[in-house]
């Protein structure tokens, strides 16, 4: 599989809305398509118009995964960008 991060910009009105969202994606993820997507992480963005957007860490056999997933969720999943290389300075903080 490889890396990549998924954009979702102002995608939730507020954080109930997110998590019952993220509750699906992970069920989904671990139940129907565990072979072809995992997702790692998402990074809660507060969006300029007050939504909520994410930046996701996933690993996947393709964009088409990704997509796949995006659709089965309900949720945004066309910006898609693969990760080359991954630079640590510090963990990520609690």
């Amino acid at each position: 599989m490889d890396l990549y991060l998924i954009r979702r910009p102002s995608a939730w009105a507020d954080q109930a809305e997110l998590e019952k969202t993220a509750e699906t994606s992970a069920r989904i993820g671990n139940e129907e398509m565990p072979d072809k997507v995992r997702w790692i992480r998402s990074y809660v963005i507060k969006e300029r118009d007050g939504r909520l957007g994410t930046a996701c860490i996933y690993e996947a056999v393709d964009e088409d995964a990704l997509r796949e997933h995006a659709r089965c969720v309900g949720m945004p999943g066309d910006d898609i960008l693969p990760i080359g290389a991954t630079v640590v300075v510090r963990p990520d903080p609690a």
